[in-house]
C-alpha cells in the first residue's frame, strides 16, 4: 500500500512519547529505504504536552542531585532537535517532532478532535499520582504523597511554592527509587544542593528543614529491596549523615545466595554500613525492613506511625508476626508507587490505573494506542520504556501498512497542511509552547544559572506563566 503522508499525535512529552516519536520516524524511514514506494511515503509526528517545557518525570520527577540524568536529557533533547531527513518526504527545516507544549488533551483540545487530525494517537501520558494507601490516618495533615514532594522539590508550576519541613522525625514509606530519593533530599543538607538545578524557592525551604531523622520504611526484607545500587549507594555517600541499620533485619540473609547480581553488590553494600558506628553527623538515615504500615497515628496532625512486623512465610511472601511497633515522627511520606491519571475520551482502568491494551493498541478503539507507565504501570526504568515504545510502534506500523487507520477527516484539513492543529489553538486563543520556545526558555535558565551567586547549570523557571512570558514573549499562559 501507499500512504503518503502518515500523521501521528503524541500525548505526553516525557520519555514515553519522545522515544516513540523518534521509533516511529526510524521506522518509516527504514520502511521507505526497503520498499521505497510501496510504502509510507513521509511521516508527520506532532507532540502534546500540557507542561510548557519537555520530558516529563526527567524534568519534574527526578531528584536535582542526579547527575546521570543529564545524558538522558541530552539524548531527548538530540531526538527533539533532529532535522526531517528529507527520505521522509518532507521539507528538511522541520523537525522530525514537532514540540506543542502547555496544551492540556481534555482541556485545550479534545482528544476526538486529535483523531479528526491525525491517522493515530499515541498516549503517553505517564503516571502522575501517588498509588493509594488505604490506612487509617492517611489524610492527617503532615501525611504527604511522595508524587507531590517530588513536584515541589523539582519545581513543578502546579504545586504550591512552600513546603512545611517542620518536622524533625520523619517517616518515609516504601523500598524503592522513589523513597530513597525522598528520603535523601529530606536527609541531605541545603547547601550541599546549591549547585544542582533546585529552584531558589526549594533551596530557601530546605535551608529551614528541622529534619534530624528520615525513617524508611519496607514490608519485606533486605533481599527484597526495589531499588537500583547507584540510588543505594549515594546514601552512603551524603555528607553529615549517618546510615543506620537494625541486625534484627538481617537474620538469614546471606549475600551469596541472592538471586542476581544487582540484588549481591546491593546487600554488600547494606552489610557494610552495618559495621560502622556513629560518626555524630547532625542527622541520620534509618533504614527499617520487615514493617507493614497499619495506622498514621495523631491528634489532629501527625505525631506517630504503627507498623505490623512482618517476616516471611513459606513463600517467602511478608506476612504479620503480631507484633506491633510504633514511632514517633511528625510527618509521613508515602512512596509505595504512582498511579495513572484518566486521559478524556479514551477508556480507564481503575484498579491498575492504566489505559486498557493490547501490546499498545487501545482496546476497541483503532488508531489509538499506548506506551510506557499509562500502558502498563508505573513499573520499570528508561531501558523499559523504549522497549515499550517499539513494540507500540510496530503495531501502529503494521496498522497503517494494512490500511486499517482512518483518514483525517476534520473541517478544512488539507493533506500535508502543517498547521491545521496550531490554527485551531490559536482561534482558541490557547497559549501554546514551540521547540523554539523551548529553547529560549533552556537558555535563559542557564543563564540563571551562570549568573547565580552559586554557579549552577540552570536555574528552573517555575511558574508556569513565566516559562510561556520567555517561550513566547507577549503570550499570556492560562
Amino acid at each position: 500500500m501507499t500512504l503518503s503522508t502518515l500523521r501521528v499525535a503524541i500525548v505526553g512529552a516525557g520519555p514515553a512519547g519522545i522515544y516513540a516519536g523518534n521509533l516511529l520516524a526510524q521506522a518509516v524511514k527504514t520502511l521507505r529505504q526497503a520498499q521505497g514506494t510501496d510504502s509510507i511515503d513521509a511521516v508527520e509526528i506532532d507532540l502534546f504536552e500540557s507542561l510548557p517545557a519537555p520530558y516529563g518525570l526527567i524534568r519534574y520527577g527526578v531528584a536535582p542531585d542526579h547527575p546521570r540524568i543529564k545524558g538522558i536529557v541530552t539524548s531527548l533533547h538530540e531526538m527533539l532537535d533532529a532535522p526531517q531527513p528529507g527520505s521522509l518526504g518532507l521539507p528538511k527545516d522541520r523537525r522530525t517532532i514537532r514540540f506543542i507544549g502547555n496544551v492540556e488533551v481534555g482541556r485545550d483540545i479534545a482528544l476526538d478532535e486529535l483523531r479528526e487530525r491525525y491517522h493515530g494517537v499515541i498516549l503517553a501520558t505517564g503516571a502522575l499520582r501517588d498509588a493509594v494507601l488505604d490506612i487509617p490516618g492517611v489524610d492527617l495533615p503532615g501525611s504527604y504523597g511522595a508524587a507531590d514532594f517530588v513536584a515541589w522539590y523539582d519545581g513543578h508550576p502546579d504545586v504550591p511554592r512552600t513546603w512545611p519541613l517542620d518536622a524533625s522525625s520523619v517517616a518515609v514509606i516504601g523500598n524503592g527509587n522513589v523513597a530513597l530519593d525522598v528520603a535523601r533530599v529530606l536527609a541531605k543538607h541545603a547547601v550541599d544542593l546549591r549547585t544542582t538545578e533546585v529552584p531558589d524557592n526549594v533551596l530557601a525551604g530546605l535551608e529551614s528543614s528541622a529534619v534530624t531523622d528520615v525513617h524508611v520504611f519496607g514490608r519485606r526484607g533486605p533481599a527484597d529491596i526495589k531499588f537500583t545500587p547507584i540510588e543505594l549507594r549515594e546514601l552512603g555517600e551524603v555528607r553529615d549523615v549517618d546510615i543506620v541499620l537494625y541486625d534484627e533485619d538481617f537474620d538469614g540473609v546471606d549475600p551469596t545466595t541472592a538471586s542476581n547480581n544487582q540484588l549481591k553488590v546491593m546487600l554488600r553494600t547494606l552489610n557494610s554500613w552495618r559495621g560502622q558506628g556513629s560518626t555524630g553527623a547532625s542527622r541520620r538515615l534509618h533504614l527499617h525492613f520487615w514493617h507493614a504500615p497499619i495506622e498514621i497515628t495523631g491528634d489532629g496532625r501527625v505525631e506517630g506511625i504503627r507498623f505490623a512486623r512482618t517476616a516471611p512465610d513459606a513463600a517467602g511472601a511478608p506476612v504479620p508476626t503480631g507484633e506491633v511497633r510504633e514511632y514517633d515522627v511528625q510527618a509521613v511520606y508515602r512512596a509505595v508507587g504512582y498511579f495513572g491519571t484518566r486521559v478524556d475520551g479514551a477508556d480507564f482502568d481503575e484498579r491498575r490505573g492504566v489505559v486498557p491494551n493490547d501490546e499498545g493498541r487501545v482496546l476497541g478503539q483503532t488508531g489509538l494506542y499506548a506506551t510506557g507507565w499509562i500502558k502498563r504501570g508505573p513499573v520499570g526504568l528508561i531501558g523499559h520504556t523504549k522497549s515499550d515504545a517499539l513494540e507500540t510502534i510496530g503495531h501502529l506500523v503494521a496498522d497503517a501498512q494494512a490500511g486499517v487507520l482512518t483518514a483525517p477527516s476534520a473541517p478544512g484539513f488539507r493533506s500535508g497542511s502543517q498547521g491545521d492543529v496550531l490554527d485551531l489553538l490559536d482561534e482558541r486563543e490557547t497559549a501554546y509552547t514551540t521547540w523554539d520556545g523551548w529553547q529560549a526558555l533552556d537558555a535563559h535558565e542557564r543563564a540563571l544559572g551562570e549568573n547565580h551567586e552559586h554557579v549552577r547549570e540552570r536555574v528552573k523557571v517555575v511558574a508556569r506563566d513565566e516559562q510561556v512570558q520567555i517561550s513566547r514573549p507577549g503570550v499570556l499562559a492560562r
